[in-house]
């Protein structure tokens, strides 16, 4: 029997935590230490495993999800620069199937019929840096690496270095416009660019050699010496383009080719205007050439060619809804289970993880493996000496997927019935999946973990409190609460007498705490740790009510005011389980002791969308009914990108009702309220003269 609702989705909420997490860490490893420690597809598989929770738990979905960050942050010896415009990665399939479904989610949005031909463009998908590089007046002008999609690294004087990449473009070039594509190294430059570091190296046993093309890409680029740069055998294929003034065409294809005519290389497997069965013959054969390429890929990238069309399809978080990245099938391993230890989650969740002896797949070293929860270990009877399958792609990577040495008599391991880290009870609650402590924030792993959550790039994003600190500070005894981080600058003389801590050191943390008086007030909500709150949730919470300071007080109001909890749960987005847990959380005395301090210290504005002034900027409006030229996922981005707010309820609150044909009670309680009804074409009329 599945469990309940609410059982499920907070199994989700816990794994959507952990994957958080592990992506984040993933994240900066590749893109700003040049030092992945999993391969891509152990990573792809990660942040699928992530999809497909969000896809199912759309009110789960977290301020740090992966869905919504792009990359890491930029290293920190290159200058940050914004990109003009965002610069977002792509989703991924894993099969045939994913690439249909694909074009069935465009068809759908778009309105299309079953008949009318997508065509698709196709290329290999280049295993290297992805890199912006502007021309103003047709000569370059600035060069930034993705960073984390808003903010790049200024990465110029490098790339003027690459042979690949034009100083100038010809005549019939816009007088703006970005070029972007990925910067790579050739297998055979990168085999002798490390035989050159070790013939050049004192030592040739230590010397410093690149684990694979892409780290030497990437490693090459980010010298603070153009000069190494130059002496890198670095090239560049370009795939798209940035910030435009003007766009010579009207579709993908168009574009690309006269990138080409400007003078950058373009990949020769470019395959312009396919259909679904084309574009999949073109991925089968770029696989089977795969390992005669001079460089290396992970996979194929297909793309809306009508730019018309890509316009309408615009962005879902970090991703457009008009281009995917169809990777290949990874491989599986096997090795050995040496150990199970258990790490205890801010929500008190007991992940069990297991270490394993370390096995090379894909040139990656793998250590661990996540065992999610007890009933998991119960299912592959594994125990420490096992020898265990690791699965290379999936739901979860690194994740055990069979267990060779399995022996139903012993019984399965033991799972801990206390906290490791303060010894309460470790406890399952009927219909749960998972064991928690039950200590709360009596927990020191709980209180330092909600910590951390707290000061996370997607919560708060505190410059210079990271969780070393955070866990350096608890064990000082200065830290119990969030509010405490605001009244750090108390410990300033005590500060000063650790080791690493310095007056510049000191300044620089006190000034990134006090940046942070006045927060975004989604982030701070996020940041709370609430369970089943994640980013996207915070965000629509305080988008109705207008602030956080309103959200908590509608959540203690509806635990014993139905009227209210109507109106909490009416808000799109929000279910009876985000209401129950964010009603739970206000009801626990310690909880609301623990805001109304964090407030004391803080001053969360009001939330303000960045939107297009319109004549629904702050109105609440509900689509009944069947929509017949756009799809309701259209109309919806429509309505939010005009500033307003989409419910699926009609109520007193409610300023406008769009009644296509088919509406039912909603429009017929939008009578009984005498809230204003349009049709579709005048919807479609507002939309129109409101760009």
């Amino acid at each position: 029997m599945s469990p309940p609702e609410s059982d499920a989705a907070a199994a989700a909420a816990a794994e959507l935590e952990r994957l958080a997490g592990e992506i984040a860490r993933h994240n900066r490893l590749y893109h700003t230490d040049d030092a992945p420690e999993i391969s891509d597809a152990d990573y792809d598989a990660l942040v699928r495993r992530n999809a497909a929770l969000e896809t199912a738990f759309p009110h789960l979905i977290r301020a740090d999800s992966p869905s919504r960050q792009v990359g890491a942050a930029p290293a920190a010896h290159l200058a940050k620069v914004a990109h003009a415009r965002p610069m977002f990665s792509l989703d991924n399939a894993f099969g045939d199937e994913d690439v249909a479904d694909f074009l069935g989610r465009v068809r759908r949005f778009l309105s299309l019929a079953d008949d009318e031909p997508v065509a698709l463009t196709a290329e290999p998908k280049i295993d290297g840096l992805s890199c912006s590089i502007r021309y103003e007046n047709r000569r370059m002008a600035r060069a930034l690496t993705r960073g984390d999609g808003q903010v790049g690294e200024d990465v110029t004087a490098n790339v003027r270095t690459i042979a690949d990449v034009p100083d100038t473009l010809p005549g019939d070039a816009p007088d703006v416009v970005e070029v972007r594509g990925e910067i790579y190294m050739e297998k055979g430059a990168f085999a002798a660019l490390n035989a050159r570091l070790i013939a050049e190296a004192d030592d040739a046993d230590k010397a410093r050699q690149f684990a694979n093309p892409r780290n030497a890409a990437a490693g090459s680029l980010r010298q603070k010496d153009a000069g190494i740069t130059a002496s890198r055998p670095l090239r560049f294929f370009a795939w798209g383009w940035g910030e435009a003034s003007t766009l010579p065409g009207t579709t993908q294809s168009e574009i690309v080719a006269a990138i080409r005519r400007w003078g950058f290389p373009i990949t020769a497997q470019f395959q312009p205007g396919a259909t679904l069965d084309a574009a999949l013959a073109t991925y089968r054969a770029i696989e089977a050439a795969r390992a005669d390429l001079a460089f290396d890929i992970d996979g194929v990238v297909y793309k809306v060619d009508r730019l018309d069309w890509q316009d309408r399809l615009g962005f879902v978080g970090r991703a457009p809804r008009w281009g995917l990245a169809h990777k290949f099938p990874a491989e599986r391993a096997q090795t050995t289970l040496t150990r199970i230890d258990i790490q205890v989650g801010r929500t008190g969740k007991l992940t069990p993880v297991a270490r394993l002896a370390p096995v090379t797949v894909g040139g990656v070293v793998v250590t661990n493996a996540t065992l999610h929860n007890a009933d998991e270990i119960a299912r592959l009877n594994v125990w420490p000496g096992d020898r265990v399958v690791l699965q290379r792609a999936g739901d979860v990577i690194p994740q055990i997927v069979d267990n060779l040495s399995r022996d139903e008599a012993r019984g399965p391991w033991p799972f801990p019935t206390q906290c490791p880290e303060c010894q309460s009870p470790a406890v399952r609650e009927e219909g749960e999946v998972d064991i928690r402590c039950s200590g709360g924030l009596s927990c020191p792993a709980q209180t330092v973990e909600r910590l951390k959550h707290f000061v996370s790039r997607a919560a708060l994003d505190i410059e210079g409190l990271g969780e070393k600190s955070i866990q350096e500070f608890f064990a000082a005894g200065w830290l119990h609460g969030p509010a405490d981080i605001f009244r750090l600058h108390k410990q300033r003389d005590a500060l000063l007498q650790r080791e690493g801590w310095k007056d510049k050191s000191v300044d620089a943390l006190f000034a990134g705490i006090d940046a942070k008086r006045a927060p975004d007030p989604a982030r701070l909500l996020f940041g709370m740790g609430i369970r089943h709150v994640g980013a996207v949730t915070a965000r629509d919470l305080v988008k109705a009510f207008g602030s956080v300071r309103e959200v908590a007080d509608i959540a203690i109001r509806a635990q014993d005011d139905e009227a209210a909890r109507a109106e909490l749960i009416a808000v799109d987005g929000i279910g009876p389980v985000v209401a129950d847990a964010l009603c739970g959380f206000f009801a626990v005395a310690q909880n609301r002791a623990t805001w109304d301090d964090l407030l004391r210290e803080v001053a969360p504005p009001p939330y303000v969308a960045n939107v297009r002034a319109s004549p629904v900027t702050g109105q609440t409006i509900v689509f009944t009914g069947s929509l017949q030229t756009i799809s309701r996922d259209e109309a919806k981005a429509q309505a939010e990108g005009l500033g307003a707010r989409v419910s699926g309820s009609v109520s007193a609150k409610t300023d406008l009702v769009v009644a296509g044909p088919g509406a039912g009670s909603k429009l017929k309680k939008a009578a009984e309220l005498n809230i204003q009804v349009i049709d579709e074409a005048e919807w479609i009329a507002l939309v129109e003269a409101a760009r």
